[in-house]
């Protein structure tokens, strides 16, 4: 049975694309964080439309589905909501940002499964979706299971703050320190691939110009010059919720030596204007863990990073082409004869004797 236009998939509740007359109802604790981001992509909304059907661009509004439950006639109290982005401007990768669920909703596992189902089933040319979830989020990683998500790797966050009074380290003589931009992107975006698991690398389907528009140009990164790669690099992600930025450091597999003050060297760099630098690292990472914890940072829990692939079927082919296939297949099985030779000079010059075909 389709689903209506309001998205009606329960008796209880409907879910609807964020309208401005929601936000009024979004007074939840649980959503009250999220007021910036909500009239953000009420505002941008529109012209993300626009602009994504007239060229390849870098995401500017996410998109937001809102869980209404009716109380009385005219009354509606919002249940839960979901806030995705794409990560790249193709529009094949996609990202669960947000999942909330407002205090007073007593459905919450079918509830979080019905967003997360409708926003998968809304997104269309989508062939990947990405979440996280704590470790300890026992209902969110079952329900991201049930979705079809698998966990791909267990990272534990680390919070450092950039002391005041400790020195810059210098950088390596053998090495150059750059910062990103459209020249050096390339660079930084073959060191990430590098670094990066190949299935996980498949699904995120990511491009030199999302690697530039998701750090917003901001980054550092040390370029072996005679061979003109990058070796290890850093780069904004987003603000974290906790305050401060998340940050991605990557090092080559072949320079994790570097893991030192070479590193040291661009989280000082990025985090030049102050605050807090978030990090994920791997659990199976020892190495780096090590390095992080001798560099007086702090351990904040871990995440588990979990994706999902979008299989949708094929459309068949128009009623015209698959007449033609049909015909190239029959003209094969038809059996092979020599052609009859053709006479190319006036017909009193064909010669008297019988024309014997070999």
């Amino acid at each position: 049975m389709p689903v209506p236009a309001q998205g009606r998939t329960s008796p209880t509740w409907t879910v609807e694309p964020l309208q401005g007359w929601h936000l009024p109802l979004l007074d939840d604790p649980a959503f009250l964080p999220l007021q910036p981001l909500l009239q953000r992509s009420l505002l941008l909304a529109l012209p993300e439309q626009l602009l994504t059907a007239v060229t390849s661009r870098r995401p500017m509004a996410a998109q937001v589905l809102v869980a209404l439950q009716r109380q009385g006639l005219t009354r509606q109290q919002a249940l839960g909501l979901i806030v995705c982005r794409r990560l790249n401007r193709s529009g094949t990768c996609w990202q669960v940002q947000h999942l909330r669920l407002a205090l007073a909703a007593t459905e919450g596992a079918p509830m979080a499964g019905d967003l997360l189902r409708q926003a998968i089933g809304r997104v269309k040319g989508a062939a990947s979706w990405i979440a996280t979830a704590s470790s300890l989020d026992t209902p969110r990683l079952a329900t991201l299971r049930e979705q079809g998500f698998q966990p791909q790797r267990t990272d534990r966050l680390w919070r450092w703050q950039l002391p005041a009074d400790r020195p810059v380290p210098a950088a390596p003589a053998d090495l150059q320190l750059r910062p990103l931009n459209r020249r050096t992107a390339p660079l930084l975006w073959h060191l990430e691939q590098a670094t990066c698991p190949a299935h996980l690398r498949q699904l995120q389907d990511r491009r030199i110009e999302d690697l530039l528009d998701q750090s917003r140009s901001h980054g550092w990164m040390l370029v072996d010059g005679v061979r003109n790669e990058a070796v290890a690099g850093v780069r904004w992600l987003d603000e974290h919720p906790g305050g401060g930025q998340a940050v991605e450091l990557s090092v080559h597999p072949g320079w994790g030596h570097l893991l030192g003050n070479a590193a040291e060297l661009l989280l000082h760099r990025i985090g030049q204007g102050g605050g807090s630098l978030w990090l994920r690292c791997e659990v199976s990472d020892e190495e780096r863990q090590r390095w992080l914890q001798d560099l007086g940072a702090e351990a904040h829990g871990e995440e588990v990073l979990m994706a999902r692939s979008v299989w949708r079927r094929q459309e068949g082919q128009p009623a015209k082409r698959a007449a033609r296939r049909i015909e190239a297949v029959l003209e094969q099985l038809q059996p092979r004869r020599r052609p009859m030779p053709t006479p190319t000079g006036p017909l009193g010059s064909l010669p008297t004797a019988p024309l014997v075909l070999r």
